[in-house]
């Protein structure tokens, strides 16, 4: 009975998913602050990311993105905001050489930091975008 205790194969481990929570102050208050320190320098102190952001600079790699409502960030549900901010586009997609100036945050910043952060950006969008965005979510979700 232990033997097949050993070798009996486990669930597949859950995927954890991380929501944004704008609506809460205080992850608010956090996430102003990292993107303060961490982002603000790349996309903008107000969200307006880098000029010319859809075309690839002399060495290849794309601006940083508005984070506001002119930008493409709100195309994405939440998890796949947590990855690419955690992880990096590279890893997401399983393009390996792929390059970008935007910094892989793994090991930088915890999942709390990159939760409090993404949420303060959602924050900062018209309700309609962030309604658009909660849509989005809901379908994404299984």
């Amino acid at each position: 009975m232990i033997a097949l205790a050993l070798v009996e194969p486990r669930p597949p481990a859950q995927t954890a998913t991380h929501r944004l929570q704008p609506g809460d102050a205080s992850v608010i208050a956090r996430g102003e602050r990292v993107y303060r320190t961490h982002c603000a320098a790349c996309h903008g102190a107000r969200l307006e990311g880098q000029p010319n952001w859809r075309e690839r600079g002399p060495d290849g790699r794309l601006p940083a993105p508005p984070h506001d409502a002119s930008g493409h960030t709100w195309h994405h549900p939440d998890e796949m905001l947590f990855k690419l901010t955690k992880y990096g586009l590279a890893k997401v997609a399983n393009m390996k050489d792929y390059a970008s100036a935007m910094p892989v945050y793994e090991g930088v910043l915890s999942d709390e930091e990159i939760v409090a952060v993404l949420s303060w950006i959602k924050a900062q969008w018209p309700a309609d975008v962030r309604e658009r965005h909660d849509q989005m979510n809901r379908q994404a979700r299984p």
